[in-house]
């Protein structure tokens, strides 16, 4: 009897316990799309639910997507390999490894079971086609890794895919959207773009996608109605010679949001003292007078009305040095603003997402990943493997924290007050955002300054204004000379 009692308690814990355990999963049900939302600001929230211990997860190369949390998983894949990997959230245990027939830039997506992953690589076979060797959309099941379908494309797939409606959607390097059916990978429609899409992951808002096309020129960013399979709009950038095919598209409020660059211009003479210094001025002015100064990329940012394409304003992150690969930020809308850093300035930005208007900006380094915002602080991470958390307010630095290697492409996210990004020394790292705050790291060199007006006018046009004084004071000084000698 006493057995039988003991057998009836423990079964009756156990009925109330892990239906409890086995709710209360870490992270989101789903991850339908890049960077999870439209606004492209990755949070999610379980009540409940403790931010993780600092940790990291082990992968076998270069990780350039942003990492995927589902449940009580984490999935990132391999630039270079190809592999994909499955982690348990909690213990950092791999869970499963699995491989793409080629370099990986695209997230993991999640839908009922399955992950959507495009691959292929970014070499071009003509101006028309990007991606040699195999391209397409993986689908593999969640619990092993097997893979449950292979769709092949002509050209590359670094976007991330889209679900919707039992569809999967792939923007491709063949200026191609293609639709795929979720359970079988069977194309329903191959939808004419006309441009080469390189990074620009698809943006599905209000029955419409939404992406951004590079070459062949113009650089054009279209929408797409899902129900009819055709374009609503499309809007040509005349100017833009890059970026706007690497750049996912940020919605919110029916406004869209992207980044591209714009003609090469010369610096003007303050931004080169700010960048090189005096003398490189110098050198500036003198090369305005012969016609040879160097010229630079401009950086654009872009808001768009989803309805028309109409461009509602725009403005110039400014001029700067060009990058390899992904030259253009990409954006993350956050309670009515715009965040982006640019690579090519240097800066982190916030713009107001209606009127344009620029609130602040923040020096900093290279960076080309999105950022995310939760509690009003903004996380932006760079090339130098740091993490910044800003009052998205103020543009006031919180806290930094270094973590490794190159952090970009690949964004972060936050799941449970936990900041969890991939970076290009092979590892994703986890750590509570509140680390983040509390932390001071320096870096190896000093944080670049931004040079006041007063230095740049004393340093500039000190020294010329000096010797232009001291050369007349000498011209003087030898005429009253010369005079007094002639009477």
């Amino acid at each position: 009897m006493k057995k039988t009692m003991v057998f009836i308690t423990a079964f009756l814990m156990t009925s109330l316990i892990v239906p409890t355990y086995a709710g209360a999963a870490f992270g989101p049900g789903e991850w339908l799309e890049y960077r999870l939302n439209d606004a492209n600001n990755p949070v999610s929230t379980i009540e409940g639910a403790d931010p993780l211990s600092s940790t990291t997860f082990q992968t076998g190369d270069e990780i350039r997507s942003t990492p995927v949390v589902v449940g009580d998983r984490l999935f990132a894949g391999n630039h270079n390999t190809g592999e994909l990997f499955a982690f348990d959230i909690h213990t950092g245990k791999q869970l499963w490894k699995s491989q793409a027939p080629n370099w990986v830039h695209s997230e993991m997506i999640y839908q009922g079971g399955t992950i959507y992953v495009g691959y292929g690589n970014r070499f071009f076979q003509d101006r028309a086609l990007r991606g040699t060797e195999e391209s397409g959309v993986l689908a593999l099941n969640a619990e092993t890794g097997e893979v449950k379908w292979n769709h092949t494309t002509d050209g590359e797939v670094m976007p991330t895919p889209l679900f919707h409606d039992g569809y999967v959607y792939a923007a491709t390097g063949d200026t191609h959207l293609y639709k795929l059916d979720a359970g079988t990978g069977e194309e329903a429609a191959k939808i004419k773009l006309g441009s080469v899409v390189s990074m620009s992951s698809p943006n599905y808002s209000d029955g419409s996608i939404f992406v951004g096309g590079g070459g062949p020129k113009p650089y054009t960013f279209y929408s797409v109605n899902v129900a009819s399979e055709e374009i609503n709009w499309k809007t040509e950038f005349d100017e833009v010679y890059a970026g706007l095919d690497d750049v996912p598209p940020a919605i919110d409020d029916q406004i869209i949001i992207t980044t591209a660059l714009e003609t090469p211009k010369a610096m003007n003479y303050r931004e080169v003292y700010n960048e090189f210094g005096t003398v490189e001025v110098y050198k500036e002015m003198i090369k305005s007078v012969t016609g040879e100064r160097e010229t630079h990329p401009e950086h654009m940012i872009y808001a768009m009305d989803t309805k028309t394409g109409e461009v509602l304003w725009k403005d110039s992150l400014g001029v700067g040095e060009m990058v390899k690969n992904n030259k253009s930020g990409a954006p993350m809308i956050y309670e009515g603003k715009v965040f982006v850093g640019s690579p090519i300035t240097e800066k982190f930005y916030a713009y107001d997402l209606k009127t344009g208007e620029r609130l602040w900006e923040f020096k900093n380094t290279v960076m080309k990943a999105p950022p995310v915002a939760a509690d009003g602080t903004v996380y932006f991470s760079n090339a130098k493997g740091f993490v910044h958390a800003m009052d998205a307010a103020s543009g006031e630095e919180l806290g930094r924290k270094k973590l490794g290697g190159t952090l970009a492409p690949s964004g972060p996210i936050i799941v449970n007050d936990t900041l969890i990004v991939g970076s290009q020394d092979s590892h994703v790292y986890a750590l509570p955002t509140g680390e983040i705050k509390n932390s001071k790291d320096e870096y190896k060199n000093d944080l670049p300054v931004e040079k006041s007006q007063l230095s740049y006018f004393s340093f500039v046009y000190g020294p010329p204004v000096i010797l232009l004084i001291a050369f007349l004071f000498l011209l003087l000084f030898f005429t009253r000379r010369a005079k007094r000698k002639n009477r």
